[in-house]
């Protein structure tokens, strides 16, 4: 009796001292940490993908050139931005990343170095952070 009680008191404290070390870890909308907060979205439209193709005689084949994201709003300019070509296994093929213009509805991610055959792109994804 005296060692199940024992054992239940030492269940209880570690428990209890985890839990509490837990609920003070922070957080905010520009970290991860234990815990719940709502993170806003910078802007409510839709953002559109294109890209342009040129021959390449070492793929052979077409390859992806330059990339025009349209449809940016304010809430957006300024911040980071990755844009990823990804396969049909949504594999990324390639990625560029940089930094959204302080004005304008488009900007672009040039994939021209990278040789990616467009025959190879399903899909294009854009993440913009900040």
């Amino acid at each position: 009796m005296k060692r199940t009680f024992l054992a239940l008191l030492i269940g209880a404290v570690v428990f209890g001292s985890i839990y509490g070390l837990a609920a003070s870890l922070g957080v905010s909308s520009k970290t991860l940490g234990a815990g719940n907060v709502s993170v806003a979205a910078c802007q409510s439209g839709t953002l559109t993908a294109s890209y342009a193709t040129a021959y390449d005689s070492t793929i052979p084949g077409y390859k992806v050139g330059v990339a025009t994201i349209t449809g940016l709003q304010s809430g957006c300019y300024t911040m980071s931005f990755k844009v990823t070509l990804v396969n049909t296994s949504n594999t990324s093929l390639a990625e560029v990343t940089g930094t959204t213009p302080g004005s304008g509805t488009s900007f672009t991610a040039d994939f021209t170095t990278n040789n990616v055959a467009a025959a190879n792109v399903t899909g294009v994804h854009v993440v913009i952070t900040g």
